[in-house]
């Protein structure tokens, strides 16, 4: 089975790594002093005090390895918008694309439903553009629950986690997310499977969309935002706004909003990915978190006052420090339904 990872960053590079231990036949894009490290010295996993070293084919060149069986797509999503055109060498006609970006996927309505058929998710996938150069129909869905980060070029280290969710967009159980399923778990990680893959997403949405920005603006980490009673009842708040449009779109939640809350409490003092972002002056991953949602909300005819507010906030502090890319579409004011 042929893999490659697309965007070997901190969780490409962990999913790359145990892949390879388990056998499969994979491959790397990725990009700068990372990149070169890869190439000269193989990619390091420092993993429950073991240090792992793989080597397997890497590029910033896609056309360099040929048509694949899988393509994981492990970029942020604004960065895979961006290459989706890049991808093109490493599909044929069987080829299956699994997204495991934080947030709502592009593809969020393919095979939900004859009602939302012709709807489109522009905060994530301006002007169709992955859906067209794509295909919605290679898409696998994919929630990604490690925490891993880069310690240097070439070097990665494995915090917590290797859980992932899989599922197929249509809720069909395929053979492809099978197979997928088998390799993954040849490589020490757990998979599972999902009917409905987007009600996993969006239980970790949940958190995200509401954690992320509020701890971004306000440089807290996650016990305080979640038991601060000023924050508290503002994520509280965003949440109720995101669970009535989700289930108007027919996702389904498996625990509360107190509950969700709590579990992140109890994380103790951790840096959101988007605090972390902030502090070391990197993009911020907005739109596909928190504008996605309030875009099903005018989809669906759901007034979001808190979800708005927080977002508006969000996206004034990433411009006044130039930590939030948007799309050339979305500048142009393409924001469509459908």
């Amino acid at each position: 089975m042929k893999i490659c990872i697309f965007g070997a960053g901190a969780i490409g590079g962990y999913m790359a790594v145990m892949l390879k231990r388990g056998g499969a036949d994979v491959s790397l894009i990725a990009r700068g002093p990372h990149l070169k490290a890869i190439q000269e010295n193989g990619l390091k996993l420092l993993l429950d005090g073991e240090e792992i070293v793989e080597r397997m084919p890497a590029s910033r060149t896609p056309s360099d390895m040929g048509p694949q069986d899988y393509v994981i797509v492990a970029l942020k999503a604004h960065q895979a918008w961006e290459s989706a055109a890049d991808m093109a060498p490493l599909l044929h006609e069987g080829t299956s694309v699994v997204t495991a970006q934080n947030g709502l996927p592009w593809w969020y309505f393919y095979g939900l439903g004859s009602a939302f058929s012709d709807m489109r998710l522009q905060s994530v996938d301006p002007g169709n553009r992955q859906w067209n150069l794509i295909g919605p129909q290679r898409a696998i869905g994919a929630t990604v629950y490690p925490a891993t980060e880069i310690v240097e070029p070439g070097v990665i280290k494995h915090i917590y986690g290797n859980q992932f969710g899989l599922g197929e967009p249509d809720r069909s159980e395929s053979a492809r997310v099978a197979a997928l399923a088998s390799v993954l778990e040849a490589g020490g990680l757990k998979p599972r499977f999902y009917e409905d893959i987007r009600n996993d997403i969006w239980i970790k949405l949940w958190g995200n969309l509401c954690f992320n920005p509020i701890s971004a603006l306000t440089g807290a980490t996650l016990d305080v935002v979640a038991t601060d009673p000023g924050t508290r009842v503002l994520a509280r708040n965003m949440m109720i706004e995101a669970q009535r449009i989700a289930e108007h779109f027919g996702a389904s939640f498996r625990v509360d909003v107190e509950r969700r809350i709590n579990g992140a409490a109890g994380v103790g003092a951790h840096r959101t990915s988007m605090l972390q972002d902030v502090t070391i002056g990197r993009p911020i991953e907005l739109d596909a978190l928190l504008s996605s949602v309030q875009e099903m909300g005018r989809l669906g005819g759901f007034e979001t006052p808190f979800i708005d507010s927080v977002l508006a906030l969000a996206q004034q502090m990433g411009r006044v420090k130039g930590l939030y890319p948007t799309f050339p579409e979305a500048e142009s004011g393409q924001r469509l339904a459908s």
